[in-house]
């Protein structure tokens, strides 16, 4: 039986909180997070939100650095998407689609920051997405094999 809109609509929140992307560094340097919302330090302690890194500190960045704010772009779809599902509005094949959007353009990010010199890029948020995409979407419509 397929979840309900409501919780669907909830395990595409929940995406919020989870580091899309957490970086690595070689010589003990403590790991920077990336969530859909901005990026996350620890030493020291900081947080930089997405319009301010887009608005501000983005001259001199490498291409690949726009996979996360379309990746962004393709979740707040999604979640709109899903919202209206509480509506009865959702189609499921648009929410899971933009949600595996948006996990490869975080595996293009994620890949991007891995090949730099000591630097490595672990895609969280591909798999969650991807893992969201699995459980509320896709496997429900297989197990039922009709549309949803």
């Amino acid at each position: 039986m397929p979840a309900s809109p409501t919780r669907r609509l909830g395990a595409v929140l929940a995406l919020l909180a989870v580091p899309w992307s957490v970086q690595t560094f070689a010589g003990g340097r403590p790991p920077t997070f990336v969530f859909p919302w901005g990026l996350a330090n620890v030493d020291p302690v900081g947080v930089t939100f997405l319009w301010d890194f887009l608005l501000r500190y983005t001259r001199g960045l490498p291409p690949f650095i726009t996979a996360w704010p379309l990746s962004v772009v393709c979740y707040l779809l999604a979640l709109a998407s899903a919202a209206a599902g509480c509506r009865g509005r959702e189609d499921r094949r648009v929410t899971a689609g933009l949600l595996v959007a948006a996990g490869v353009a975080q595996l293009s990010l994620a890949r991007g920051f891995s090949v730099q010199p000591g630097r490595v890029a672990w895609p969280l948020g591909t798999v969650a997405c991807w893992a969201v995409v699995w459980w509320y979407y896709a496997r429900p419509f297989l197990a039922s094999g009709a549309d949803g």
